[in-house]
């Protein structure tokens, strides 16, 4: 596809390059931003905002939870149960538009984010 809007095509080229693990990483870095942008929404009463990013929010979850090697044993499990309690209390965010329980997981969401970016450091040895 092709966009005359020079940010688009660049975003849209380091997303068809970008190997799994960055992809993991932006999906993150992305749960982390629409969250914060949910609640200054919800701050705004611009409902329809705030249902949007929230919902972006569950399905960025809902992709990590799909792409988890169940295989992998008690650390998977463990995170699919993180991700799916992450979901539950956005749904319950979006259903409420209630703030406190956005205060109360985005930190969860950020500790997903600074987990996987450990990761990424320790598999590249730094």
């Amino acid at each position: 596809m092709f966009t005359s809007n020079p940010y688009i095509a660049y975003k849209q080229n380091t997303i068809n390059m970008a190997s799994k693990e960055q992809l993991l990483l932006m999906l993150v870095d992305g749960a982390v931003k629409y969250t914060k942008i949910a609640k200054m929404a919800i701050e705004k009463r611009d409902i329809q905002a705030a249902h949007k990013e929230l919902t972006r929010v569950q399905d960025i979850f809902t992709e990590l939870m799909s792409t988890l090697d169940m295989n992998a044993g008690e650390t998977a499990e463990n995170l699919f149960n993180l991700y799916d309690f992450i979901k539950r209390q956005l749904v319950q965010a979006n259903m409420k538009k209630d703030v406190q329980i956005i205060d109360e997981t985005l930190p969860l969401i950020e500790e997903v984010r600074d987990m996987w970016y450990e990761v990424s450091k320790k598999a590249k040895g730094l």
